[in-house]
């Protein structure tokens, strides 16, 4: 098993415009400052990012680079907009990496007990999918983004967590921080299926893993 320096060394040693030249344009870039509330903590993230041209297959072209080079990248590099809070009315059917709906059956037949995988998420953010210990669909999708600088962080089975190369930063498998320097919990998305399809949708309620209200929310 590639130890998270290893691969944090890999993505030094491969950009992601490398990997994705081809597909991704950058036209221009800015600098946002995004503010991160919960009931007990109050961070504020300066972060810079870029704009691109990516279309859809640009973004699905990143997130396969963010698999093979252990999810060490940054969300603005496909044009990901890092903890932007969807409105309570937002949903969205889960794409996988190819583009393709998700059809719950299928997911399930290919996809064994305890699985998190990357997929197309609210905000086409990239998320997790959730297979629950029994085989079914975990209820909840766990955003990617990691808390601290917006890395896009990989599921390490082994380790039975979410371990960000960038700086460090662990989540359990519910992506609730267990290890700094990310201040907060990776966000949790709905997963429904209507008409056979997996579909997210915005997490308004209460965080379960920490019994307090979702930061995502918070102004």
């Amino acid at each position: 098993m590639a130890s998270v320096s290893a691969l944090s060394s890999s993505l030094q040693a491969s950009s992601v415009s490398t990997f994705a030249g081809k597909q991704l344009s950058a036209t221009q870039s800015r600098s946002s400052t995004v503010k991160l509330t919960a009931k007990r903590a109050a961070v504020s993230v300066k972060a810079s990012s870029e704009s691109t041209s990516a279309d859809d297959v640009s973004r699905r072209e990143v997130l396969k680079a963010a698999l093979v080079l252990g999810a060490a990248v940054p969300a603005s590099a496909a044009g990901f907009l890092s903890f932007t809070p969807a409105s309570s009315a937002d949903e969205l059917v889960a794409k996988d990496l190819s583009g393709k709906v998700v059809m719950v059956d299928n997911w399930l037949a290919t996809h064994k007990a305890g699985d998190r995988t990357l997929v197309q998420g609210l905000d086409d953010e990239p998320a997790y999918l959730v297979v629950n210990s029994d085989g079914s669909l975990g209820n909840f999708g766990i955003n990617a983004i990691c808390t601290h600088m917006g890395c896009v962080v990989p599921w390490v089975a082994e380790e039975n967590k979410f371990m960000c190369p960038c700086h460090g930063s662990q989540y359990n498998n519910q992506g609730m921080v267990v290890q700094g320097p990310a201040p907060l919990s990776l966000a949790l998305e709905h997963t429904n299926v209507v008409g056979g399809k997996v579909v997210f949708s915005t997490w308004t309620e209460t965080d379960f893993r920490t019994g307090e209200e979702p930061w995502w929310m918070e102004d």
